[in-house]
């Protein structure tokens, strides 16, 4: 039977919507969440489709193309990488925040990566992988609307041309934030809520990678160390969360997996853009894990 206005399923889920969209607006943000059921196939979101700025969540593609060449036999997971000081990319994490020259190996740079959003670690890795397999990585995944434009670094030179003779100092300004091109999607390192929680889905149910690498796909994301997105919707002991963060000026935003123990596994993506241009803004960042959680309720309350 077709779902009509009337339909009890159709209902619920414009209720779950409406619920998203008053989180969202309470929070003083503009959004978009895509939540599936990994296993039945169920979903519930609101602007699943937008094309969004990735950030830092683009690090998930790197990490799939990674481990695709090293499924493939083209790169070895070991090999060592040397971490020089000079041309790091910036950030505060992990080797960009380090003040020595290191050498490690390609999969320890991708837990950087994850756990923590090394911005240096993510740039090494993709100086080795290349945008190009990041992208045929995920065209290979069926994603149309993802690509990997620039790197990590290239973003953040965008954002100081942007900015102008303040830099960092101006990322406050809303007139300065309505030209910075990292905050287009049309211009930089973009895709779907719906086209990520696809691709998470793919890895948990070991579809695009050989087994081996799926898990240690999901492990390194299972490390992340941030709880106050995606996380902070499920404060359970028995809930297991998996994320990739992502933040630009405005913008916040968490792709994940959550697993409960009755076995419900579900893959969600959040994007948000806050109305405050502050660096700190709790409810923004809260608002996250609550819109998740609403989706992941109206997805159990359904099967």
């Amino acid at each position: 039977m077709n779902d009509t206005p009337e339909d009890p399923a159709t209902q619920a889920r414009a209720a779950v919507a409406d619920r998203i969209a008053a989180a969202f607006a309470d929070a003083g943000v503009d959004g978009a969440v895509h939540a599936v059921d990994i296993d039945r196939g169920t979903e519930a979101g609101h602007g699943a489709d937008r094309l969004v700025c990735t950030a830092s969540v683009h690090k998930l593609c790197v990490l799939l193309a990674l481990h695709r060449l090293a499924a493939a036999g083209r790169i070895d997971l070991t090999e060592q990488v040397e971490c020089a000081v000079e041309g790091r990319t910036p950030g505060g994490t992990g080797l960009a925040a380090m003040l020595d020259a290191s050498r490690m190996s390609l999969r320890d740079l991708a837990y950087l990566m994850i756990a923590v959003s090394d911005n240096a670690a993510a740039d090494l890795l993709l100086a080795r992988v290349g945008l190009e397999e990041v992208n045929r990585t995920t065209r290979a995944l069926g994603l149309r609307h993802t690509r990997a434009v620039e790197s990590f670094a290239a973003m953040q030179e965008g954002m100081r041309e942007d900015a102008g003779p303040a830099a960092a100092r101006a990322l406050t300004d809303p007139l300065v934030l309505a030209r910075l091109r990292a905050l287009d999607p049309t211009h930089g390192n973009r895709s779907t809520p719906r086209e990520l929680t696809r691709l998470l889905g793919a890895v948990w149910r070991d579809e695009f990678l050989p087994e081996a690498h799926g898990a240690a796909v999901r492990r390194l994301l299972g490390l992340q160390v941030w709880p106050h997105r995606l996380a902070s919707g499920f404060p359970f002991d028995d809930v297991q969360v998996f994320g990739k963060t992502g933040t630009l000026p405005t913008l916040r935003a968490e792709a994940g997996v959550v697993e409960y123990p009755d076995g419900g596994r579900y893959a969600v993506a959040v994007f948000t853009r806050a109305a405050d241009t502050r660096h700190v803004v709790p409810a923004a960042d809260a608002v996250i894990g609550l819109v998740a959680r609403l989706a992941v309720d109206g997805l159990r309350g359904a099967s």
